[in-house]
């Protein structure tokens, strides 16, 4: 039960309300003109405390830039590589707006400021869109602990994103590109067309994950690049023991491509442990860098293929879900294959190759000729 102090200035009454919270500190629900306000004030406090809607006023002075990083990041139960990354999204995009703002003065219309902000500057609404979840997720935190009454990013408005249809590359495409690679990452690109790896899953591939005998390989590994200052190990190729999926997989691949890796295998005399496409071509190397291939290596060769849009080395994966596909692969195999959490992610990829349209045109014209 709460208990009204009251004191005599310039011959005026003041009423101060007091209580206790959960932990029996005292507190102040103000100082009015009537002891009937204090003691409702002290009903309004002591009903929040039984149902748990409390907010400690106190608590919500700590500035974002203190809560996100000294409170909310350690919570995170995240890999290495996930925390690096929220850690760069903090520094960039949101402790520079909201760094210094104590908690429970960043209203919905500061969010909206930041989007606001954020579009000016050029920012993809994809992205603005992907960082939007991050700071919810922040707030959303900040409300269970009890420092704030609601979470300000719920009714953000965002940029609308707008879904293109890209391009994929033909095998005809691809061909050219591959009588430009270098000849050091011909087996490199071979590999990803043929199954399809995500980049850190490429460079992560060690002999020991190749079955010569099942003609398989085994995605057991990932490498993830970050920046050094983001890093908690102070490395920029980080090794994860399980791919991004979390669950290894095993896909099937063809002679050609097993007796390429034999040969490369046998000619920088790896063993089983070691990387399988490392920075040197040496055995005992190590990562390969993507921003490094991209940049001296694939871009290099994407333009001497001629090719006129712009082709990264992820889209090699997608190229490898459309051949598939195109070809008659059934849409659960290719799910398994691509390491797809949902079937909705495999079904994008239908329809994507250029005469996609033409094919399923020609075969309903051959259909309705039956009759």
């Amino acid at each position: 039960m709460g208990w009204v102090l009251t004191r005599t200035r310039n011959g005026k009454e003041r009423h101060t309300a007091s209580y206790r919270d959960a932990a029996g500190r005292v507190r102040s629900a103000g100082t009015f003109d009537t002891k009937k306000q204090a003691l409702d004030a002290i009903k309004r406090q002591e009903v929040k405390l039984g149902d748990g809607t409390w907010i400690d006023p106190a608590a919500g002075r700590i500035t974002f830039g203190e809560y996100a990083m000294d409170v909310w990041l350690p919570s995170r139960h995240i890999e290495v590589s996930t925390r690096a990354g929220y850690v760069s999204n903090l520094r960039a995009h949101f402790v520079p707006f909201f760094g210094e703002m104590p908690m429970n003065r960043i209203a919905p219309s500061t969010v909206q400021a930041w989007v606001s902000e954020a579009v000016g500057e050029g920012l993809s609404p994809r992205s603005i869109g992907k960082y939007h979840t991050m700071l919810h997720s922040i707030f959303a935190r900040a409300v269970r602990d009890r420092m704030i009454a609601f979470n300000p990013c719920a009714a953000t408005e965002l940029p609308k994103v707008v879904l293109t249809k890209g391009r994929i590359l033909t095998p005809a495409e691809f061909e050219r590109l591959l009588a430009e690679i270098p000849e050091r990452f011909t087996v490199l690109v071979q590999t990803a067309i043929e199954t399809g790896l995500r980049w850190g899953e490429l460079a992560a591939l060690r002999p020991e994950h190749v079955d010569f005998l099942r003609r398989t390989i085994t995605v057991q590994e990932t490498i993830v690049e970050v920046s050094r200052k983001d890093s908690p190990t102070g490395e920029r190729l980080l090794v994860k023991p399980y791919p991004k999926d979390n669950e290894p997989r095993t896909l099937r691949i063809s002679d050609s491509l097993l007796q390429a890796i034999s040969q490369r295998i046998a000619a920088l005399g790896l063993g089983r442990h070691h990387l399988l496409f490392p920075s040197i071509e040496v055995a005992g190397g190590q990562p390969l860098s993507r921003a490094t291939f991209n940049t001296r290596y694939w871009r290099p060769a994407v333009a001497r293929a001629g090719i006129d849009f712009n082709v990264r080395v992820h889209d090699l994966r997608h190229a490898h879900a459309s051949w598939l596909l195109a070809g008659g692969a059934d849409l659960a195999a290719v799910m398994e294959r691509m390491g797809h959490a949902q079937i909705m992610t495999t079904q994008k990829y239908l329809h994507t190759l250029p005469d996609a349209d033409d094919k399923a045109l020609a075969a309903f014209e051959a259909t309705r000729a039956r009759v």
